[in-house]
């Protein structure tokens, strides 16, 4: 590292822009998109596959009942379903469907079409896009050692 610089400083550089472009990101509507309880469900039952509605609920540090209104809104819309444990038949587990992981994928794609479309605006030169595709991998390998 460069002796002059100071990774106390970077950090709080990194963390303020970082901070501020996850929050417009998540601000921005996407038409007949996903809440951010919603997201966050389908996500978990995504990455983590099928488990309890209390289990999820403790899992993102929300109450069962908060949790609960979420599920049942994913289950109207059909994005998640309901099935037998098949560990213990007396539970029932939630999973993601096809429709519920199309919807994470929309709502993935809308993102990144946004950020790209404020990259080709002009605003940025093409040695700052060089500069920006070389940092995404340092931050996703910072994310993973955090």
């Amino acid at each position: 590292m460069n002796d002059d610089l100071d990774p106390d400083e970077v950090a709080s550089v990194l963390l303020g822009g970082l901070s501020v472009l996850v929050r417009r990101v998540r601000q921005v509507p996407i038409d007949g998109g996903l809440t951010m309880p919603e997201r966050t469900a389908l996500s978990h039952l995504d990455r983590s596959g099928p488990t309890t509605s209390s289990a999820l609920a403790r899992e993102v540090q929300i109450t069962a009942q908060a949790m609960g209104a979420t599920l049942g809104a994913l289950r109207a819309r059909g994005l998640v379903e309901r099935r037998p444990d098949p560990n213990d038949g007396r539970r029932v587990v939630l999973t993601v469907t096809e429709a519920g992981l199309q919807a994470l994928k929309n709502k993935r794609n809308a993102r990144a079409e946004l950020i790209a479309r404020a990259l080709t605006s002009g605003k940025f030169t093409p040695r700052e896009l060089e500069q920006l595709a070389a940092a995404a991998p340092l931050l996703e390998r910072l994310a993973q050692n955090i």
